[in-house]
């Protein structure tokens, strides 16, 4: 691995994922970018051996950089590393050409371990990612629709932990104490808090909490 490209608009979580690929790649080096339209320009003028990618980006989906990687360099190893652990994320990844698919809930050493199987050309994939395969193949289902290169419309609809993010964040816990109630790390609550501003087209804590109380989390 000589050539690494980071996708991650939150800069403490993209400096978090650099450092782990030095750790894991020692003579690795990583070019980082927060946005689609920046990777994908970059991916114009260079070539890469490994991309950690993020999917919840501000302009566009990250499915969008794994399948211009898959189609403009399929020898480069795109790994997803998202919040996302349902079918609707996780199979147009794979579709798109995604090498790999690992949670940012897990502990620093699990990523890095799970980035270690590629030297033996295995696929990086969290334990509950490889389960969820598992699972889908041992099964008759209709095939997940490939998520548009656009990007893909979210609402303002929240998931259970999402929720439960924001009821904490109106309660004014701080990020490492949320981290700590749900047991999850810092970086993944902050992602989750990228997600819910982004969902609820607001910028601010105070914005935040005062559409927590209108959803009835808080009072």
């Amino acid at each position: 691995m000589k050539q690494a490209l980071v996708v991650e608009d939150l800069a403490e979580v993209r400096d978090w994922l650099a450092d782990i690929a030095r750790s894991v790649f020692p003579e690795i080096e990583v070019h980082a970018v927060g946005r689609v339209d920046e990777a994908l320009a970059v991916l114009a003028t260079r070539r890469f051996d490994l991309a950690l990618v993020d999917l919840g980006l501000p302009d566009a989906s990250g499915i969008a950089v794994v399948r211009a990687l898959h189609q403009r360099d399929p020898q480069c190893l795109a790994v997803v590393v998202t919040i996302y652990d349902d079918d609707e994320h996780l199979f147009p990844a794979l579709q798109a050409g995604a090498f790999g698919y690992l949670l940012k809930e897990q502990p620093r050493e699990a990523l890095a371990a799970q980035l270690l199987r590629i030297a033996n050309g295995e696929p990086p994939l969290s334990p509950p990612i490889a389960r969820r395969v598992l699972s889908w193949f041992g099964q008759a289902r209709a095939p997940v629709p490939l998520v548009p290169l656009a990007g893909e419309p979210e609402g303002a609809r929240l998931t259970e932990r999402e929720t439960e993010v924001l009821q904490r964040v109106a309660k004014g816990y701080t990020l490492p104490e949320i981290a700590q109630q749900l047991g999850l790390s810092r970086h993944t609550v902050a992602s989750y808090i990228k997600q819910i501003y982004r969902k609820l087209d607001v910028s601010s804590r105070a914005e935040a909490t005062l559409e927590a109380a209108r959803r009835g989390l808080v009072q």
